[in-house]
């Protein structure tokens, strides 16, 4: 792979014959190109099976349309790269596309990844559990699981049907006795040894075979085992059979659709309206439907279902797990081009198909239907959210409805471990992405809730400016909400003023009389304070924006709070290991006791030098030289 920076400087309309001086000194090669704008932003990144051709397209002075003819007269320069394959350019191109996000390009709006279910294997009694992010634990893997939901509830079917156990290693370790989930017939308590290690092998066998869709032949051997159990007269074992049939026969009847012929595949259904997209993706494996997530990908007007489906696509498995069997609504260009890279990535054969007849055909109808249900209820939820703000430009006196609303709260207990956060909401609901939070640094602030909102806003904003001065900034807030009075308010309009951004609208939210939700008082700068009917909408948005806030702060604080609960101060000292802290430890009780210890003390301790000892003392009496 090679990489070529043909610069270029020009006027916007000039943005042809940048590109064509690019294309005199292109090659016929597979590669990616990089389109820049004035401000050196990427506003279009695409792929090519021969750079000189694909880009020498761009050069026509006619016959675009009105995305393609802008995209052209805003590029002020090109960056190229070469490949050995087009498959690998489709690649490089999706990575990018998800990296820096360019304006004319569709974007997939992705923020989470895919929980799965793990039988793990790094103990010497297998675990059950729910595990998301990279796959560093010894065990078997299956997924992925449309939500956490979904990997709870299949779980909490395991549990019933095949008694594994889901404590963490440490909490096995210390049983005693048997806990709840054993007296609840969800756990064959190995921890106690009710259950020999030869039958509970076979009980994780027994799992691994059910998700990996063999469900008939694990019933099939239960159901033996439980007449057998019944000739036997042995009731109560018959019974427990029973009742794990049962409930891997719930799992299957509650999955809705679940395919016959289809044992592994992605499904995926767009549905198009008003300029928005939508597409449901549903995941079947081992023969069961293991949920269904939205996606609204952002793509500008003049997109085809076709394109965003093909874009959308690449991105998506850029960092996913890839089934041997995609179905799509939608035929898209270069489905083979498209398969020949994911088999790549994957490392199997990968088929892409838009189905015509029969199960498959059902299985994309029902993820058509379910997109299309969704992007109604996404456009009836923005028409609402636009009403909203438009309340909150009437009741705050803005000049248009805000585009982002910026939230600040902070929280902590008589100083500590303060935390400050920052919320972000606009058109399509809360930005969770753009959460912010701020371990609050100065001495001042720990204990003056002034001081801390001023140092929260102050190095928010001096970021902003920073990022700005860089062109990297997320958005400028078109309103600021503050958690706080009269005094909260004019802390944080002092630091916009020291800043020079006097200009952003600033409000601040204090809870009523005995903190009553719906008698809150609102003040603004040179106005008196005012309240809200008690039935406003714009009152009730307001209130969940305040409380998600106070949400993430709460949350925030709490994290902060139990980290610092694990910390202990001698492991700030120089020279003091494992071994040295627990003989101080042992030898003076606590951390405290050693910061308060004389040095001759310290060096009587066994492994602490004389030099050692008025290190640590030195450390702890710094302050008092």
């Amino acid at each position: 792979m090679t990489e070529d920076h043909p610069e270029q400087d020009g006027a916007p309309d000039a943005g042809a014959e940048v590109i064509r001086d690019a294309v005199s000194r292109l090659p016929g090669k597979p590669g990616v190109y990089r389109m820049y704008d004035a401000k050196g932003d990427v506003i279009y990144v695409g792929k090519a099976r021969n750079l000189k051709n694909r880009v020498s397209n761009y050069t026509r002075l006619t016959g675009h349309s009105g995305r393609i003819a802008t995209m052209i007269s805003l590029t002020q320069s090109m960056e190229f790269v070469t490949t050995a394959t087009e498959a690998e350019a489709l690649l490089l191109e999706a990575n990018l596309i998800k990296k820096l996000k360019p304006r004319f390009n569709v974007i997939l709006r992705d923020d989470k990844s895919f929980p799965y279910i793990l039988i793990a294997r790094d103990h010497q009694v297998a675990q059950l559990a729910k595990h998301r992010g990279a796959r560093n634990r010894k065990g078997s893997y299956f997924g992925p699981f449309a939500s956490a939901g979904a990997v709870n509830r299949a779980i909490n079917t395991l549990q019933k049907a095949f008694l594994l156990r889901t404590c963490s290693d440490s909490v096995y370790a210390n049983r005693t006795r048997p806990c709840l989930l054993y007296q609840i017939k969800r756990c064959a308590a190995p921890c106690v040894n009710y259950v020999s290690p030869e039958a509970y092998g076979e009980l994780v066998k027994e799992a691994e075979d059910f998700l990996n869709g063999k469900s008939q032949a694990v019933k099939a051997e239960l159901a033996r085992q439980m007449e057998a159990a019944a000739e036997a007269l042995d009731f109560e074992r018959a019974a427990s059979f029973r009742d794990r049939i049962q409930a891997m026969s719930f799992v299957t009847q509650t999955q809705g659709i679940n395919p016959q012929s289809v044992e592994e595949a992605d499904v995926f259904g767009l549905a198009q309206e008003g300029g928005q997209s939508c597409i449901q993706v549903f995941f079947f494996r081992s023969f069961q439907n293991w949920g269904n997530r939205a996606y609204y990908p952002k793509a500008g007007a003049g997109h085809e279902a076709a394109e965003i489906l093909a874009s959308f696509l690449a991105q998506f498995y850029d960092d996913k797990p890839v089934p041997r069997l995609i179905l799509l609504s939608h035929a898209i260009e270069e489905r083979e081009l498209l398969e020949e890279a994911l088999s790549t990535r994957a490392g199997h054969r990968v088929e892409v198909l838009v189905p015509q007849r029969g199960e498959k055909k059902t299985l994309v109808d029902h993820g058509l239907s379910n997109a299309r249900e969704a992007l109604g209820r996404k456009i009836a939820e923005s028409s609402s959210q636009a009403r909203l703000l438009d309340g909150v430009q009437r009741v705050f006196g803005l000049a248009e409805a805000p585009g982002r609303i910026e939230v600040y709260d902070n929280s902590h207990i008589q100083g500590a471990n303060p935390v400050g956060v920052m919320i972000v909401a606009g058109p399509e609901g809360f930005v969770k992405a753009q959460y912010r939070k701020f371990n609050i640094q100065g001495e001042e602030a720990r204990s003056d809730d002034f001081a801390m909102m001023r140092e929260v806003l102050t190095r928010r904003f001096t970021r902003l400016l920073k990022e700005q001065a860089e062109g990297t900034e997320e958005g400028w807030p078109d309103l600021l909400l503050i958690d706080g009075g009269q005094g909260q308010l004019s802390a944080a309009r002092a630091v916009l003023e020291e800043l020079g951004l006097s200009e952003i609208p600033v409000a601040g939210i204090a809870k009523g009389p005995d903190r009553d939700a719906g008698r809150e008082h609102f003040y603004l700068p040179g106005r008196e304070s005012f309240m809200l009917e008690a039935r406003d909408p714009v009152l009730y948005y307001i209130q969940r924006l305040r409380d998600e806030a106070h949400r993430f702060a709460i949350g925030s604080h709490r994290a902060r709070r139990s980290r610092a609960i694990g910390v202990n101060p001698l492991d700030e000292v120089p020279g003091i290991g494992p071994s040295r802290k627990k003989a101080l430890l042992q030898a003076f009780g606590s951390a405290r006791a050693v910061a308060r210890a004389p040095v001759a003390d310290l060096a009587a301790v066994e492994g602490v030098s004389h030099a050692l000892a008025q290190a640590i003392y030195d450390h702890f009496h710094e302050s008092a030289e």
